[in-house]
């Protein structure tokens, strides 16, 4: 093992989280609209 082993890897979780709201919350809002159109489209 090196001595620098010792030390802790960067905390990754923010950018994670970040890139799953990055991704998730415009897919999240097209899923919203998709459903609230179609439920006008199949209702008048």
């Amino acid at each position: 093992m090196s001595p620098d082993s010792s030390e802790r890897p960067p905390a990754r979780r923010p950018l994670i989280a970040f890139a799953w709201l990055w991704v998730g919350a415009p897919l999240a809002y097209g899923l919203y609209e998709l459903v609230r159109k179609a439920t006008q489209l199949f209702t008048g």
